[in-house]
């Protein structure tokens, strides 16, 4: 990755964690899940309104280095309007591309929107459960599990 790219991916990242999209308690949510990253110290609420099989808004609350609060503020824009199943379909995506697991595809990184300025994530593993928590806590959320979700 150019020095270039690099700069205009942390300069997104510090954005997002500066101004963070759709932070705050969601008015109307039917689903909800906590999530917990101890190693980073990471806590994440998320609040969904789900009609039918369609995420109609998304919220979060909580506090967390860049890396988990850009990820969520992404994220809540990315799923927004969509079903559980494409959904789960560009966490799929989005984690093969923060892990460098097989199957990544460099079409990836367009189909993701504005979550590729979280590829370089994947230089750092430590960092990819800080990426990813925001993600868990959705997920669960959405299938309505009760439980907290933690990425130890």
């Amino acid at each position: 990755m150019s020095s270039e790219l690099r700069d205009l991916y942390q300069a997104v990242i510090l954005d997002h964690y500066k101004k963070p999209r759709n932070f705050g308690a969601l008015e109307g949510a039917n689903c909800e899940a906590e999530g917990h990253n101890p190693l980073c110290g990471d806590e994440v609420k998320v609040y969904a309104r789900v009609e039918g099989d369609t995420v109609e808004a998304v919220g979060f609350e909580g506090s967390g280095c860049a890396i988990s609060t850009a990820s969520a503020s992404l994220m809540t824009q990315i799923v927004r309007g969509k079903s559980k199943a494409e959904i789960a379909a560009i966490f799929e995506r989005f984690h093969t591309l923060v892990t460098g697991g097989t199957g990544a595809d460099p079409g990836d990184l367009a189909s993701l929107g504005k979550l590729a300025v979280l590829a370089g994530v994947r230089e750092f593993p430590a960092r990819v459960k800080c990426a990813t928590l925001v993600w868990h806590a959705l997920l669960a959320a959405l299938e309505r599990r009760a439980e907290p979700v933690s990425t130890e």
